[in-house]
């Protein structure tokens, strides 16, 4: 199909930035460069009607790491890296809040819980309180809180942690507000619109949409967290899929707040009296290594006895939706933003905590270029 003169000279027209993606990270960033550069036409193209991957797809924790999450990351990457992104995810949850109105994406602040069979991380309980005062401000940011456990249902857990400054939010309402803003400042989208190959020349980079047509911009940006691979070869990303379950309403809950266990890799929270359960991924880690969206009879099976056995025992529930998203993982958990080349930027690689980070990967990226 040929393309009318009308067409090239306003949809697909050169600009000055084209960002590929539209989920958190990809609209953040829009909004960044945009608000620190505004003369500069801002294109956002998404291959699919809605945003995928993670953004639309997660559950909908406002959180910036557990306390098993803390310390296993600080053993890994070290405090420096560590603290760097707490930090970043802190902030990028004020910046969220700043932005927008609690009430127009079900953000509620209702508290983040770890729950723990073993003793073994309160011996660090103190230490890594310390590490955080100077980002939370708090003298006690994670806190033993032992009488909740029968208040939430949870009799078979030995401990739990209280972070007062975790909750959670209504992560398509999120994205539709931050469209909302892309669009009063004139950033344009296509949608529907798959990205098959980029070429960069001294003038310009042109994103080739079909065979034929290609949009060409001053700058690029690669915002396609888990689904970069296939741009960014030299990058360590890793898909990991995430397997969600939820409840039918269920009479008389009495979970309130956002829940982890086992180092963030099991999360559930209350959502409209019912249960949203995901994670389990570390008990078929290869399996999960995957860009597809399916759930597998392995792992709903296991989240459902995690539900029975933990959140609701002796209670009856029924499942009422099951779905992924798929997060993109690395051997470490610091965000991959840079310069590609002269022309092309990323940030990508999130680690499953693209509500929190993305809106300081814009800022970071806004900044580079």
């Amino acid at each position: 199909m040929n393309n009318s003169v009308w067409e090239l000279e306003t949809f697909y027209r050169r600009r000055n930035i084209i960002i590929i993606g539209s989920g958190f990270s990809g609209l953040w960033t829009a909004l960044a460069v945009k608000e620190k550069y505004p003369e500069k036409s801002v294109l956002v193209i998404e291959r699919s009607a809605v945003p995928l991957g993670a953004s639309t797809r997660n559950a909908g924790f406002a959180c910036f790491g557990s306390l098993t999450e803390v310390i296993a990351d600080s053993q890994k990457m070290g405090w420096e890296k560590t603290l760097d992104l707490v930090r970043m995810r802190f902030e990028g949850l004020r910046k969220i809040q700043n932005y927008f109105k609690n009430s127009e994406i079900d953000f509620e602040l209702d508290g983040g819980y770890e729950i723990l069979n073993h003793s073994e991380p309160l011996q660090q309980l103190d230490l890594v309180n310390e590490k955080l005062k100077s980002i939370t401000g708090l003298e006690k940011t994670y806190s033993l809180n032992p009488e909740k456990i029968k208040q939430f249902g949870l009799g078979k857990s030995e401990f739990l942690i209280e972070n007062t400054c975790e909750g959670s939010l209504h992560s398509g309402k999120l994205l539709q507000k931050l469209q909302e803003k892309c669009r009063d400042l004139k950033i344009e989208f296509l949608f529907g619109t798959e990205v098959k190959n980029v070429n960069e020349k001294t003038d310009a980079v042109e994103v080739w949409i079909s065979e034929a047509l290609f949009v060409e911009a001053d700058q690029l940006v690669y915002c396609t967290n888990a689904f970069s691979s296939e741009f960014l070869k030299n990058e360590e990303i890793i898909p990991a899929r995430g397997q969600i379950i939820l409840t039918e309403p269920i009479e008389d809950l009495k979970l309130k707040g956002t829940f982890h266990y086992d180092e963030g890799f099991y999360y559930f929270r209350n959502l409209g009296n019912r249960v949203l359960l995901g994670g389990g991924r570390n008990q078929d880690l290869k399996t999960e290594e995957t860009t597809a969206f399916q759930t597998t009879e392995f792992l709903q099976n296991h989240l459902e006895n995690f539900m029975r056995e933990v959140i609701l025992p002796e209670q009856d529930f029924k499942i009422a939706l099951r779905w992924s998203g798929i997060m993109a993982m690395g051997s470490e958990k610091s965000p991959v933003v840079k310069q590609l080349s002269e022309r092309q930027f990323c940030g990508v690689r999130l680690s499953g905590m693209g509500v929190a980070l993305a809106p300081k990967i814009g800022e970071d990226i806004a900044e580079m270029i």
